[in-house]
């Protein structure tokens, strides 16, 4: 797999107007409780926008100004950003009774206590990227970063995965697997790799924009009775 500024324009257009027709046909259907979630493919195509200029930054291309910007702005979108983002979007979403919703609920505080010292790294230290050969290692100088990741990670797959809907616990499944293959192949290049993967399989919430809700557990049905020659039968099979 190679990572370039190609590469992310390619992705990020794509994933970009998806995530537009996600934002339209969750508003078209009314499901408005989905918006804010539905906005996953657009944020993340956008941030594959913002990384290609990242790359010609890296690459001498862009001036050192814009460089910087966009260094900043693909931060501040992957690490306090999305781990707010995600839980708090599949917790306003998700169906579920009054246990789920504690769980994730939890899990939108986590995302934010996680996402706290992140953004005051980033308001605090220059946002370095460094090519590590078709990837993009990114420095700002985060302490525990062990620490941090785990929470991020349980804060944005553990909600999808907690979230009571198939298509999105199929979206945590995908990008829980994206974490571990990337923490193996890119160590050093976690964030940028994961949040790739992330933006491609992010487009399985087009479907999920206007599909059903998952129906309730099944419950008993009262017999129904009729009436025959004026006496009531039994109940109609």
């Amino acid at each position: 797999m190679c990572w370039s500024a190609q590469a992310d324009l390619l992705v990020g257009g794509t994933v970009s107007a998806v995530g537009v027709l996600c934002l339209l046909r969750a508003h078209r259907a009314g499901r408005t409780e989905r918006l804010l979630l539905a906005s996953l493919p657009l944020v993340l195509g956008l941030h594959q926008l913002i990384e290609a200029a990242v790359w010609f930054g890296v690459d001498g291309d862009l001036p050192a100004g814009p460089a910087g910007w966009a260094r900043t702005a693909w931060a501040v979108i992957a690490l306090p950003l999305l781990p707010v983002l995600v839980p708090v979007g599949v917790r306003l979403a998700a169906p579920g009774g009054p246990v789920r919703r504690r769980l994730l609920t939890a899990l939108a505080a986590l995302g934010l206590l996680v996402a706290v010292p992140l953004a005051v790294a980033i308001a605090s230290h220059p946002v370095v990227a460094v090519d590590r050969g078709h990837t993009l290692d990114y420095r700002l100088g985060v302490a525990h970063p062990a620490v941090l990741l785990a929470g991020y990670l349980l804060a944005t797959v553990g909600a999808l995965l907690l979230s009571g809907d198939r298509l999105l616990r199929r979206l945590g499944l995908l990008t829980g697997a994206g974490a571990l293959v990337c923490a193996l192949l890119w160590r050093l290049a976690f964030v940028s790799t994961w949040c790739a993967l992330a933006a491609l399989v992010s487009v399985l919430l087009l479907h999920w924009t206007t599909a059903a809700p998952a129906p309730p557990p099944d419950r008993p049905i009262a017999p129904t009775l009729r009436r025959t020659s004026g006496r009531r039968s039994g109940p109609v099979e």
